[in-house]
C-alpha cells in the first residue's frame, strides 16, 4: 500500500514544553491504526499534529497526496454542546464546510448526499430532528456521517465509543471495518481489548511512539515500549487494565 502521510522526527507540545519527542509514523492506504497509551502521554497531541492543528517544534510532515478533503474527524461525544440549535442534517452537511467558499449555501446535491448517508447508517428518520435530542449512539452515527461526507482519505477517531452502549459499540466497529475498505483509519482508544479485534496495527504513545505492526500485543511488549498498560485474558478476547493509579476522577474501579 502506498503512503498517504508521514511524520518524521516530530517533537511537539505546548508553550515550549514537549509532549511528543522524536515521533515517526507513516499512514498508508487502508491502514487501521489503533493508538494507545496512558493519559498525558501525547495521544491527543499526536492527533492534533496529524490534523495540522498543532505545529510541531521540530520534524517534518510529508504529504504524498492532495491535502484537499484529506481528513475526516470524529471527536468524543463530550465535546459537543447538545443545546446548540442545529438539525441532524445540518450537522452532517457541516462536514462539507471546507469545500464551501465564503457565504456559499448548501446545494440540493449536498442535502441529498447527507440524507443518503443518514439512511445508510440508520438515521434517515431523524434528518430534521434537533441534534440534542439524540442518544449517544445515535449522535455518533450522525457525527460519523459528518466525518465521511467529504470522502476523506483518512478518518481520525478520538475515543469514539466512550459514551455509547455496548450494543452500539459492536455495530460501530463493524461500520468502521466496512469503511476501512476504502479509507485509512487512525483511532485513539483506551479499550485495547476491543480494538485488537478490529485494528491492523498498534501505535503505543507515551511521549515517544512505538509502532507495532500487528493487532496482537503482549504485556511484555507493552512494557518494552514503556507503555503502562497491561493485558489479561478474558475468554477469546483480551481486555486491558491500567497499572495502579490514584486518579480521583477515574471510574475504572466502579461498576
Amino acid at each position: 500500500m502506498s503512503t498517504i502521510l508521514e511524520l518524521k522526527n516530530i517533537t511537539a507540545g505546548y508553550e515550549g514544553i514537549p509532549v511528543l519527542k522524536e515521533v515517526n509514523l507513516a499512514i498508508k492506504e487502508q491502514d487501521f491504526i489503533g493508538i494507545i497509551g496512558p493519559n498525558g502521554g501525547g495521544k491527543t497531541t499526536l492527533l492534533k499534529v496529524i490534523l495540522g492543528l498543532l505545529k510541531p517544534f521540530s520534524g517534518d510532515i510529508h504529504y504524498y497526496v492532495s491535502k484537499t478533503n484529506l481528513f475526516g474527524y470524529l471527536p468524543q461525544n463530550s465535546q459537543f454542546d447538545r443545546r446548540f440549535p442545529i438539525s441532524v442534517r445540518e450537522v452532517v452537511m457541516s462536514g462539507l464546510m471546507s469545500e464551501k467558499k465564503l457565504y456559499r449555501y448548501y446545494s440540493r446535491q449536498d442535502r441529498i448526499k447527507a440524507d443518503e448517508l443518514l439512511i445508510k447508517y440508520g438515521m434517515g428518520d431523524y434528518s430534521k430532528a434537533p441534534i440534542g435530542e439524540l442518544s449517544g449512539g445515535q449522535m455518533q452515527r450522525v457525527f460519523l456521517c459528518r466525518a465521511i461526507i467529504s470522502s476523506p482519505r483518512i478518518l481520525i477517531l478520538d475515543e469514539p465509543t466512550t459514551y455509547v452502549d455496548s450494543n452500539f459499540e459492536k455495530e460501530f466497529y463493524t461500520i468502521l471495518k466496512e469503511l476501512n475498505k476504502t479509507l485509512s483509519i487512525v483511532m485513539v482508544s483506551h479499550d485495547l481489548g476491543t480494538i485488537c479485534s478490529y485494528v491492523k496495527t498498534i501505535a503505543c504513545v507515551n511521549h515517544g511512539l512505538h509502532y507495532h505492526q500487528s493487532n496482537l500485543i503482549s504485556t511484555e511488549q507493552l512494557q518494552s515500549y514503556n507503555c503502562p498498560i497491561e493485558l489479561i485474558s478474558h475468554g477469546p478476547v483480551p481486555h486491558r487494565v491500567l497499572t495502579d493509579h490514584s486518579d480521583k476522577n477515574c471510574n475504572c474501579n466502579k461498576s
